[in-house]
């Protein structure tokens, strides 16, 4: 019996110790892929062509990431302005100086699957990944 055991742990361990890296690379992938898109959009958004994010800047996004492997439905995009006016707006973009933050967050799903089995303490299923950035716009009326 305490072979048996010895040989289930030892088991799980090496298996731990055979995919941990993998699923740390996605993600470290992912959040990379978070953190370049956050700073696109407000590279863009903040310019002096546009001072504001729109749907479709939004839409155009999640198509980009969903091309990287991102599921569509689970990201979750926050645009705020520091004034608290709507950056959103093309219509009233925001003036040069304005801060324009956005943020895009995703579940981290199962990921911390095997450690949650180990007993790791990691994110929950629930928790969610993000990406912060704030760019001051350069629109001029």
């Amino acid at each position: 019996m305490k072979q048996i055991l010895v040989f289930l742990l030892f088991s799980l361990m090496l298996v731990w110790l055979m995919f941990s890296p993998v699923y740390r690379h996605i993600l470290i992938l992912r959040q990379a892929m978070l953190q370049k898109e956050t700073d696109y959009l407000l590279e863009v958004g903040a310019s002096g062509a546009y001072g504001y994010i729109d749907g479709s800047m939004l839409e155009a996004s999640r198509e980009r990431l969903v091309q990287v492997g991102f599921n569509r439905d689970e990201l979750t995009y926050t645009v705020t302005a520091q004034s608290g006016r709507d950056p959103m707006d093309p219509d009233r973009p925001l003036p040069r100086g304005e801060g324009l933050r956005l943020v895009i967050t995703y579940p981290y799903g199962n990921l911390f699957g095997v450690d949650r089995l180990l007993g790791i303490s990691s994110p929950g299923s629930s928790d969610r990944m993000g990406a912060v950035g704030m760019k001051m716009s350069e629109y001029v009326p």
